[in-house]
């Protein structure tokens, strides 16, 4: 690209922004390919890049040749791309970790209630007084001797009641 064609893009001659089109788009394109390795973002780039070129037409001051100026604004902005992948890419590791983690807690969640709600059944389902003396023991947290003396039965009547909860519960 000559001096004489950025004079005229400057000036905002269609046929300038044209022929520059026409002759940089697709070695542009090739080259931005050859960053991403996505025809799709490297045409987007290239497009991207040359109309950017026409709406700063009036400011440009490129003081290399034009055609090396455009190399440098596409890889820049390949650049760029890569970046926002590596954000994108970053974002949705972490999102996928914070939903595992949310996924785990409502799935752990569940599982507990619903095993304290086969625990509170087969509770429910014992005979009264071995049910009693299972809910001293293990929910309010007495002794033998201190259910024995609540209920006014023998440490061993309490022994004999807790063993028969704790193998029907197993059961």
């Amino acid at each position: 690209m000559n001096e004489e064609v950025l004079a005229k893009l400057k000036n905002g001659d269609h046929h300038a922004f044209e022929t520059i089109f026409r002759d940089m788009y697709a070695p542009l394109c090739s080259y931005a390919r050859l960053q991403l390795s996505d025809s799709e973002e490297a045409e987007e780039i290239v497009q991207f890049t040359l109309v950017k070129l026409w709406e700063k037409r009036k400011e440009l001051d490129i003081k290399t040749n034009l055609k090396a100026y455009l190399y440098a604004a596409v890889k820049n902005k390949c650049v760029n791309q890569f970046k926002h992948r590596k954000v994108k890419q970053e974002h949705l590791s972490h999102q996928l970790h914070v939903t595992k983690g949310h996924a785990s807690s409502t799935d752990d969640l569940i599982s507990s209630k619903e095993i304290q709600m086969r625990i509170d059944l087969a509770v429910g389902s014992l005979p009264d007084q071995c049910r009693k003396v299972f809910v001293l023991s293990r929910e309010k947290d007495l002794k033998y001797t201190e259910i024995a003396k609540e209920l006014e039965i023998s440490v061993k009547t309490v022994e004999a009641h807790m063993g028969k909860a704790l193998k029907i519960l197993r059961e």
